[in-house]
């Protein structure tokens, strides 16, 4: 009897997408599927064909071999075999739906590897050594591998670990119940996929035992309050020689006494004298890296005024850029006056007050004034 086409025992064009082939083939496994159909041989013999159909067209190679062949690419050995006609779990059919709408795609056919978890810590620096970079020493209390047995979980490290004989060395077993097909962690070895008869005596089996370990992490230059690093492989120890997980280490910057940063900018604030402000003066202020920087302040500066020191700031992390710094200038009104500074202030307040352009920002100020409140004598 000759075989029907693979195209129409899906129900589908010979240019049907791969999401089109898809669909059609979850719609007739469910309606095909032998725990839906009992004693039904028709349907059973349909379900085979629909697998067996669905296993070419999905893979690219097999069916653009079957569009320019057909049955005769796969004859003889050919590409199409792979597919498993006895039953709805092999071949990548049936099961390969199930594990896409149950998320255990990329797991069948291999046990869980009992990697250690990930570890998070802390790790607090200055300011400066958040500029610089600096190396810290750090505790963590995490599982390490056992000495006694070097992670093998075995008494006296010998080598007397089996493969389970219920999983087979998968870590996991399958039992299908109805309609679907249920997936759980080995009862006897826990997902180990190998049990052992003589268990180590200092870790009971595990592989790993409870220490508290010192390590020195390097803390690169112009890292940023909350920024996480990670230390591959330096996590919780893995269960009998499996990979370690990461440690996560969070970064956090003290605040600073003189200096504020944003991004790779920093800033600091200076205050000024009013006659230093008036008549111009030469300062110096101190720079995150300890040496000090001089600045030039023109006459007649103004609070809120900045000046910019290009490349004096912190180091963009992974750039060769550098950030700037910015002296912010505040200018403070004099206190506690001597009789001969007030003297001296009243003289100059009482010839700036005939008008002039000292104080342009003031007198546009109360200019403005003047026209809003004529304004509104006039209506």
């Amino acid at each position: 009897m000759a075989k029907r086409d693979y195209y129409d025992i899906l129900g589908t064009a010979r240019d049907a997408s791969e999401d089109d082939l898809k669909k059609a083939y979850r719609k007739l496994a469910m309606k095909l599927h032998p725990d839906r159909n009992p004693g039904d041989a028709k349907a059973e013999a349909d379900f085979k064909d629909l697998n067996e159909a669905y296993d070419v067209l999905k893979d690219a190679e097999k069916r653009a071999a079957y569009d320019r062949f057909g049955h005769a690419a796969f004859e003889q050995g050919g590409g199409g075999g792979g597919f498993n006609q006895g039953g709805p779990f092999g071949g990548g059919g049936f099961a390969d739906i199930f594990e896409e709408m149950f998320g255990g795609r990329g797991q069948r056919g291999g046990r869980p590897t009992g990697r250690g978890s990930d570890l998070r810590t802390a790790v607090e620096v200055t300011l400066e050594e958040a500029y610089a970079g600096v190396r810290k020493t750090i505790r963590v209390p995490t599982s390490v591998v056992c000495e006694a047995c070097t992670g093998s979980g075995a008494d006296g490290g010998t080598a007397n670990a089996t493969t389970c004989p219920t999983c087979q060395g998968q870590g996991k077993v399958r039992a299908q119940q109805g309609f679907f097909l249920i997936e759980r962690t080995c009862p006897t070895c826990n997902g180990a996929g190998r049990t052992i008869k003589n268990p180590c005596k200092v870790c009971q089996g595990a592989g790993r035992v409870q220490r508290d370990r010192t390590l020195n992490v390097q803390v690169p230059a112009g890292v940023e309050d909350g920024t996480r690093i990670r230390l591959t492989g330096e996590g919780e120890a893995g269960m009998r020689g499996a990979p370690a997980g990461d440690l996560y280490v969070d970064v956090g910057v003290r605040p600073h006494p003189l200096f504020q940063r944003d991004g790779a900018n920093i800033f600091v604030r200076v205050p000024l004298r009013m006659t230093q402000a008036a008549l111009g003066s030469a300062v110096e202020v101190p720079s995150i890296d300890g040496g000090k920087q001089r600045v030039t302040i023109p006459a007649g500066t103004q609070t809120g005024d900045q000046f910019r020191l290009r490349g004096k700031g912190f180091a963009v992390l992974r750039s060769a850029a550098r950030g700037d710094m910015y002296v912010q200038v505040s200018v403070e009104t004099p206190q506690n006056l001597s009789p001969k500074q007030r003297e001296l202030l009243e003289a100059f307040e009482a010839e700036a007050s005939k008008g002039g352009k000292s104080s342009p920002e003031h007198e546009g100020f109360f200019a403005k004034v003047k026209d809003f409140f004529d304004g509104l004598s006039g209506r």
